[in-house]
């Protein structure tokens, strides 16, 4: 299979059949272990993650005994457990480890058993490997790979914003979101110096709340910390950004105290920090909310009225996505700015007939 991106890789894996093997291939911080737990929630199945170069031969096969007349390997407890139960079972940096380990990892994709013991008929097998000149590898035999349905990922920024929404301080999701060039690291990238990565922001993100300077990034430790996960050129933007009074407002201040952080809105320039407002105030409201109150109505309405006409239809599609869960909600949103995005689409008709 071609390229796919993490949002068509997360709709077609749940659906096929729980003997097909998958193998994921990429660049290394790219989500290929998120998208695996991901996948397995969505399945309603826990993981058993093992990361095949740092296994021995025993470490998978097991070790044997006897009972005086015949000898007999004893599987891991992780084996046993995806052979009694159904589970999602995860081999990462499958052409990293030894020859040996291939092979036993092999007999499960091949047969979905391993000296006797078979899989659940339920377990999901996933398998992840780095590829490319950079690293350091094992080569995969054809026939390993043919056992596989395969997949080379190649995710989008919005498949990483999507996903770090809520989960990432807004600084660093709204950097990526305007900066998308400071996402992954360059293609012609050293492979001795520290570039930037999708795992390196994740980690960048729980540092800098760890240590406390989230909201401070004018210390020199906020600089410092970013260096170490980031590197210096993106740690430059990115301490810039962060300094910056345009970067700096909520979905939740949007919605709660429109009045308050209006004023830092209006100073934005980019049509891309007004993207970033609308995703911020639409995923708030549908995140977090089951009603709006007569107050957040008028925000969200004042809200609207800002907006350029294309971002009010992007803000109601966020909000009504939500659909017969949250009625109510969509109900109280449709009162505050339904005639706003009518008049949205009728511009947007009206400048198509000009054409």
């Amino acid at each position: 299979m071609s390229n796919i991106s993490v949002k068509n890789l997360l709709e077609v894996a749940p659906l096929l059949p729980a003997e097909a093997s998958v193998l994921i291939r990429g660049d290394h911080g790219i989500g290929k272990s998120q998208v695996v737990r991901q996948i397995a929630a969505t399945l309603g199945l826990p993981v058993i993650d093992r990361r095949l170069s740092q296994m021995s031969e025993g470490d998978i096969i097991g070790l044997p005994s006897t009972d005086g007349d015949v000898t007999r390997f004893n599987p891991p407890d992780w084996y046993r457990q995806a052979c009694r139960t159904p589970v999602c079972l995860f081999l990462d940096e499958f052409n990293r480890s030894t020859n040996e380990v291939q092979q036993a990892g092999f007999q499960i994709v091949l047969d979905r058993e391993l000296n006797g013991c078979k899989l659940h008929p339920e377990t999901r097998v996933y398998a992840a490997v780095n590829v490319g000149s950079a690293y350091t590898v094992n080569e995969m035999d054809p026939a390993l790979i043919d056992r596989f349905w395969v997949v080379d990922l190649k995710p989008t920024v919005a498949d990483w914003v999507s996903w770090a929404r809520g989960r990432l301080a807004d600084v660093v999701v709204d950097f990526i979101a305007q900066n998308e060039k400071w996402l992954d690291p360059p293609k012609n990238a050293n492979p001795g110096e520290k570039h930037v990565s999708r795992r390196s922001w994740e980690r960048l993100d729980r540092a800098l709340k760890a240590a406390g300077v989230l909201e401070a990034p004018g210390e020199q430790l906020f600089h410092s910390v970013c260096t170490g996960f980031i590197g210096t050129p993106a740690t430059i933007d990115f301490v810039a950004f962060a300094k910056s009074v345009e970067g700096r407002f909520t979905g939740e201040e949007i919605i709660n105290d429109y009045d308050k952080v209006r004023p830092r809105l209006k100073k934005l320039k980019s049509q891309d920090r007004w993207n970033a407002a609308t995703e911020k105030a639409g995923d708030y409201i549908a995140c977090n909310l089951e009603r709006l109150s007569a107050a957040q109505q008028a925000n969200l309405r004042a809200f609207a009225k800002d907006l350029p006409a294309e971002l009010r239809v992007v803000l109601w599609s966020k909000i009504s996505s939500q659909g017969r869960d949250k009625l109510d909600l969509t109900r109280d949103a449709h009162k505050a700015i339904n005639d706003l995005v009518v008049e949205a689409f009728v511009k947007k008709d009206g400048e198509k007939g000009k054409k």
